[in-house]
């Protein structure tokens, strides 16, 4: 005997309204995903600092005017699980219009990298300070490296500080990049720019690595137009091989700390084996970070016989052999000086 199949109405409501349910939860999150945020540019730059917040980061967002919505932008990630995966840095967004859009970028997306040239002769505190202003790395965590052993021993660097040997140079950084990676960066470029053989043209002079580098930082001090490098180079030189004190003015402007500035005769007394004027040979290290230019002068010095050289008030030099010709053009040196404050003095009498 057959048996009647029984039919349940309320089983095939409870399908359809699971249905219904689901197709509702799918569209409601689909909505959110795909929820126009009515960024109106093609590119749009923003960024991330280290250590934001997921409602920070909505709210810098907000104030780019790439999103209006912040709800719907937190429910977008929180959907997708990128709470805790969108990283610090820079970025470049393109035609981003929804919310799925935009964590893609942020989340998959590589930073910008922000272009940061450090120059000829910048002392590292310099070179700190400019990184943090450029990047919002901080300083002190910057300067806090700079007798790193394990730095020093990873780059071969001579001596006990890594003054000097930050390549002057143009890179291309990551906001708030960490400081060793930052260093990390200018050392690389330093022993690649150190060539064996330049080191080889060092040992020919019978010059360390560390001297070659602490003469060429006084040389890039000293020196303006390039095709003066070498003429200076070679009055340290000549003064070396006499015995004679390098009296270089920027290994004073390196021990004090309101320069630089026009030295005062107490400044060359100052107490510190940096100090030129009262010690003989090299001070015990570099006094800023030299270019290529100035480190070629130090280990290439032109032929000459100076011992002595004078500004001239135009960037150039005046050079001499005798002390009797260096105090001549020392003369007309302040002459030129003395002309020059007299001729502000005068404009300001004008224009008050």
């Amino acid at each position: 005997m057959m048996m009647k199949q029984q039919f349940y109405p309320g089983k095939k409501t409870v399908g359809v309204l699971s249905g219904v349910i689901l197709s509702s939860v799918v569209a409601f999150y689909l909505l959110i995903l795909f929820w126009p945020q009515g960024n109106p540019y093609e590119r749009v730059n923003v960024d991330i600092p280290k250590g934001s917040s997921l409602a920070e980061i909505s709210a810098q967002l907000r104030k780019k005017h790439i999103i209006r919505n912040e709800k719907a932008f937190l429910m977008a990630v929180k959907t997708l699980g990128h709470e805790r995966n969108i990283p610090a840095g820079a970025y470049t967004l393109q035609a981003a219009r929804t919310n799925f859009g935009i964590i893609q970028q942020l989340v998959n997306g590589s930073p910008r990298l922000i272009k940061v040239t450090i120059l000829e002769g910048w002392k590292m505190t310099d070179i700190a300070r400019h990184l943090e202003a450029q990047l919002g790395t901080d300083s002190e965590a910057i300067l806090a490296l700079k007798h790193d052993p394990q730095l020093l021993k990873e780059w071969t660097i001579p001596g006990e500080s890594l003054e000097g040997f930050l390549f002057p140079n143009t890179y291309y950084f990551q906001k708030e990049q960490a400081p060793r990676e930052l260093l990390s960066a200018m050392l690389q470029e330093y022993r690649k720019t150190m060539t064996p053989g330049l080191l080889n043209r060092a040992r020919e002079l019978g010059l360390s690595e560390l001297e070659v580098v602490t003469l060429a930082s006084i040389i890039e001090g000293e020196a303006i137009h390039d095709e003066e490098r070498p003429i200076i180079s070679a009055v340290y030189h000549n003064r070396l091989k006499r015995g004679m004190r390098l009296q270089a003015d920027p290994t004073i402007q390196y021990l004090i700390h309101d320069g630089p500035r026009r030295l005062l005769k107490q400044d060359l007394k100052i107490d510190s084996p940096y100090n030129t004027y009262l010690h003989y040979g090299l001070p015990p290290g570099p006094i800023n970070n030299p270019g290529l230019q100035s480190i070629l002068a130090a280990l290439y010095p032109a032929d000459n016989d100076y011992l002595y050289f004078v500004a001239r008030g135009d960037g150039y030099h005046t050079f001499s052999q005798t002390e009797a010709e260096h105090l001549k053009a020392k003369r007309a040196f302040q002459k030129v000086r003395r002309d020059v404050r007299r001729k502000q003095r005068l404009n300001k009498t004008k224009a008050g």
